[in-house]
């Protein structure tokens, strides 16, 4: 696996108050009163997600579950929001770009 391949594009905004955040390489998103508290949801439920997927059981599925990204409209409006921050546009109190890291656990020696 490539490197890039141990992140995941993630983005998040602000709609009427409410935080709404989407992990587009496995479609999953979360909701939140705050920034904060749906990024930390949304890390939860990737850790919890992957989990599942390598070691619960749906891991013959494996495969699918973990290359399950989001349709092209959540797509769409991430690089929206990428090329808006790139040049200075994006306005962070409503709309937020993060990456998260895979959860892994090394294999013991």
């Amino acid at each position: 696996m490539k490197p890039d391949g141990l992140l995941l594009r993630c983005y998040a905004e602000c709609i009427e108050g409410q935080w709404h955040a989407f992990c587009l390489d496995f479609c999953l998103a979360a909701q939140g009163e705050s920034f904060a508290d749906v990024k930390r949801s949304l890390e939860s439920m990737i850790k919890e997600h992957v989990i599942d997927a390598l070691t619960g059981v749906d891991k013959e599925f494996a495969s699918m579950l973990l290359r399950r990204p989001a349709p092209l409209k959540y797509w769409m409006k991430y690089y929206a929001y990428l090329f808006l921050f790139r040049i200075g546009a994006l306005g962070s109190h409503v709309r937020r770009l993060f990456i998260e890291p895979m959860p892994l656990v090394p294999a013991p020696a």
